[in-house]
């Protein structure tokens, strides 16, 4: 089979099924993720995302792609990764938190700079929250990355109360303050759906893939927030559609991808909207 997913969503979407409470083994979601990456649509699959405490993946054949998201102290990840590795999983990225809504990130960045100084092979994601001290922990991963160090943020996009959704604005000023920097960054939390939209239950508004694969184009095009802002704000897919289909050939710029739990539900939407045409060749 051969893929008929675009380069700008190329890698998109991590598989996180392994870090959501349900009733399906381990065997059984890592033997899930192998269907969704050797699939007509593989491309658009980035890694299976793995707690670190889960140390006995099984990986037949060699070479599931792997990242790994702390759950445990920093120390312990070299070892986790070694023991992944060991099983035939090929590691390629490390998702840590650096710190707590509130609390200073620079001391949770300084131990994630020793960890990717000691392992240059890996993508290490540096979970910075949305509160204060950002612009100063960006700074600090952006002299990371001049010094040689495969580091980049990471930032949850939602979670359990309201304040932890950030509005289009403040996106929009992470996103720019990532461009203006020259930092690829992950999201994580809150992203369920292409479109920006509200919960029916919890009321909260979720912002939406493409909204996000938009502002990162229009970021990536030197925008200022306010454009940016103007598409995570979008609830309709007709602004939306059009610019990313145009752009489909190109490479997506700062925005290395999210997680989420069923791969077939961004993948169906994608297919709904044309921007991936479904099926086999």
């Amino acid at each position: 089979m051969s893929s008929m997913v675009p380069p700008l969503l190329a890698g998109l979407v991590d598989d996180s099924a392994l870090l959501q409470p349900g009733p399906a083994t381990v065997a059984d979601t890592t033997a899930g993720f192998r269907e969704h990456h050797a699939a007509w649509y593989g491309e658009l699959v980035g890694s299976l995302l793995v707690p670190s405490s889960l140390l006995d993946l099984d990986v037949d054949p060699p070479g599931l792609p792997v990242g790994v998201i702390n759950d445990a102290a920093v120390t312990a990840l070299p070892t986790a990764v070694a023991k992944l590795r060991a099983g035939g999983a090929a590691v390629r990225s490390i998702e840590s938190a650096v710190a707590r809504r509130g609390e200073d990130p620079q001391p949770g960045l300084a131990e994630l700079r020793t960890l990717a100084a000691g392992d240059k092979d890996l993508e290490v994601y540096a979970e910075i929250p949305l509160s204060w001290g950002l612009l100063g922990a960006l700074d600090a991963v952006a002299a990371m990355r001049a010094d040689g160090l495969r580091i980049a943020p990471k930032f949850r996009v939602g979670g359990l109360a309201a304040e932890l959704f950030p509005t289009p604005v403040e996106l929009a000023a992470v996103i720019c303050a990532c461009r203006d920097r020259d930092l690829p960054f992950k999201l994580a939390t809150g992203i369920r759906h292409a479109l920006r939209h509200t919960d029916p239950e919890t009321g909260f508004t979720h912002h939406g893939f493409l909204n996000v694969l938009v502002a990162v184009l229009l970021a990536g095009d030197g925008q200022e927030v306010a454009e940016v802002a103007e598409a995570l704000g979008a609830t309709h897919p007709v602004p939306l559609v059009e610019p990313a289909r145009a752009r489909r050939d190109e490479t997506r710029p700062l925005w290395a991808g999210f997680g989420v739990a069923t791969i077939v539900e961004p993948l169906t939407e994608l297919v709904r909207l044309g921007l991936i045409n479904g099926g086999y060749q």
